[in-house]
């Protein structure tokens, strides 16, 4: 399968002592466009707004 199945969590909720939020998403394992890690703009409900998630390796 080209792609693969990847876990993004928030950035900002750890630092302030709130539960993180994670999503599940999938990316193109041989995408020469996102060679790092993948990061999207997701809301997150603890928080009521919309973080940046990062994806965990």
């Amino acid at each position: 399968m080209p792609r693969d199945i990847i876990i993004l969590e928030c950035t900002e909720a750890r630092a302030l002592g709130k539960p993180v939020s994670r999503y599940m998403s999938t990316r193109n394992k041989k995408s020469l466009l996102t060679p790092g890690r993948l990061e999207k703009v997701k809301f997150n409900p603890s928080l009521n707004r919309r973080t940046l998630h990062r994806e965990l390796k």
